[in-house]
Formats: C-alpha cells, structure tokens, sequence
C-alpha cells in the first residue's frame, strides 16, 4: 500500500463516529447475570426421550428453563424417572427439539445440525480431558416430527453463581490447556464447531497455528464483508490476514520454537461460565472448540465489555500456579 493510500485510509478510520451501541462495548457491566430460572411447561419430542443415556427412562416432566445459558438455541429441564424409580434432571437445548406453548420456534435446518453436532464434539473432548469441568453429553439427534430441527441433551447442573469466580476458573482453564493432546498433534478439529449460528472454518489438521487461525479469521471476515459493505474494512482486513496475523503468528514456532496444540472452549466469554451450585468449583458450557493457541480462551478478557476485564482478573494468569500449567512458546535445543 503506498503512503498516500495509507494516510487516506487512516484518515478516514479517524472520522467515524463512535454510536452509544458501540461505546457502550467499551465499558465493563455492573450489573448481575440473573440466574436460570424455570418459566413454563413444554413438550418433549419422542426421540429426545429416546436418546437418553439409561434405557427405560421415563419423561415426568419439562419446563422450560435458562434462557440465558444458550446464545442459539431453546433450552429446557427435564425431569426423568429412571427404571430403579430415582429421578435425574437433564439440561437440553436445540433448534426446535419441543414445542413451547403458543410459541412458534423457527427451524435451524443444517445450521442447527452442525450446532449440535460441534457442540456434542466439544463437550466430548473438554469432558474427557477435564471431567467436570463442562455439562457431560448424552446425544445429539433430529426431532423426528420437525425435519430440519435438532436437539442436545447434557448433563443438568445446579447453577450458583454466573459468571465462574476468576481465580477458578483460570486455574480449571490453565489445567485443561496444558493436559488437553492433539490427537494429530496439530492444529484444528475433526468437525467444523459453530460460533452461535457462525459455522467456525476449524475442521481441518495444519501443522502451524498461523495457518489455521488465518483460514479461521478469513472465513469470519468473508462472511462479514458482504453484510458491512464497507471499504476501509476491506482494507484492513487485507492488511490483518496479509501482515499482521503473520507476524504475530509465525515467529511463536520460528527458530526452534515449539507451540502446543491446546483444547480450547473457543468462545469463553462471561456468560459461558458458571459455578457449580453443589461442588463449589467453575464450570463451562457453550462451547465450539477446537485445538489451538491457549490464549484465544484469555484474549478477549483484556475488552472492557466483559466483567472479566478488572484487573485484579487480568491478573489471574498470572499466578504462579496458573503459569506454571501453561505451555508458552520455547526454543527447543538446536546443534549448530
């Protein structure tokens, strides 16, 4: 780009307005995320009742429930009788998994199929890595009476508190990065995972982190485009993929330097995290994982939209425990 191209672009970035939508990203929350709460009674497709982990399950009851823990989908309680007569609660969510009472819920269609099903893959990999530390997964399915919708029933848990308390959950965080393994030793995931209803590019093994997160950020920018249609985003997004993403990138695994493939939430904002009503420790949901740099959990803690911005919780990673569960990019010994 020539200087006069670059001082015209500059330019023009610095005369745009800043709306109060946008500023208010720019000062962090106050007030409290309210807690899930039951709101009315629903019905439950026959084929979720059937993808229940324990055979002979039987549906008592199902309400809907928690709002505010699913950006995508509908999200309910189940209450089940299993057949030794005990009870157990299920969490479910999806695209039109049940019919709520004069509410009409529009269908996902292969949308909703890829939600389910990165988000079942997700829970899956975090699960066997950290066990507790997100919902365990059951099943993933199609509604059987509404072609096009899909359903994701998970372990129900006792929610205490949102967001997670810092400390806790950067440790469980920290612990999941250093223990997760790459199961092809590199970068990426077996299926595409879904940012709320933006299907992620991730479905695919590369050896450099650099790669996947520019395939990654590339196809987030390619959708964006069209809708902004706005040249100076054009400009610097040529210029972040072209530039900056390899500068930034390239050099953690250049001259000898090793960077771990780590198991990642993928989207670890304030309200995917929570504390665990019953065994007091910080948990997390909503997840489109994959396997990348451990720092795309932490980076956007630093943007004063979220409360885990302060900076006492900046500080978190920070703590001697926390850094010494993380792998940081070293040189690995080298002969001349």
């Amino acid at each position: 780009m020539s200087t006069s191209a670059s001082s015209t672009l500059v330019g023009s970035i610095s005369k745009i307005k800043i709306g109060d939508t946008q500023s208010k990203t720019e000062r962090t929350p106050v007030d409290t995320i309210p807690l899930p709460t039951v709101l009315s009674s629903v019905e439950v497709d026959e084929n979720v009742v059937k993808a229940l982990p324990i055979p002979g399950s039987k549906l008592v009851d199902a309400q809907k429930f928690g709002e505010s823990l699913s950006s995508w989908g509908k999200t309910a309680k189940l209450v089940v009788k299993l057949p030794d007569g005990t009870l157990q609660d299920y969490f479910l969510k999806g695209g039109r998994p049940f019919k709520f009472l004069a509410v009409v819920v529009p269908r996902l269609g292969p949308i909703g199929k890829q939600m389910c099903h990165g988000e079942f893959e997700s829970l899956k990999a975090i699960d066997a890595v950290s066990p507790g530390f997100v919902p365990k997964p059951y099943a993933w399915g199609e509604i059987g009476r509404e072609e096009g919708s899909y359903f994701l029933p998970v372990e129900f848990r006792h929610i205490g508190r949102q967001l997670a308390e810092p400390s806790k959950l950067a440790r469980r965080l920290a612990d999941m990065h250093m223990r997760s393994v790459s199961p092809t030793g590199k970068f990426g995931f077996h299926v595409a995972t879904c940012h709320a209803k933006i299907i992620q590019a991730v479905d695919m093994w590369d050896d450099s982190w650099c790669v996947v997160f520019s395939r990654h950020l590339g196809h987030i920018i390619d959708l964006a485009s069209p809708v902004l249609q706005w040249a100076e985003f054009d400009l610097v997004s040529k210029l972040v993929l072209e530039k900056v993403v390899p500068r930034l990138l390239l050099p953690l695994q250049s001259e000898g330097r090793v960077l771990k493939p780590s198991l990642i939430h993928g989207d670890c904002w304030d309200g995917n995290t929570a504390m665990d009503m019953k065994t007091g420790e910080a948990f997390i949901f909503d997840v489109c994982s994959f396997y990348g740099h451990n720092e795309y959990d932490t980076g956007n803690w630093r943007a004063p939209r979220h409360r885990l911005s302060n900076k006492p919780t900046s500080r978190i990673t920070s703590l001697p425990d926390v850094r010494a569960k993380y792998v940081f990019p070293t040189p690995t010994s080298r002969t001349a």
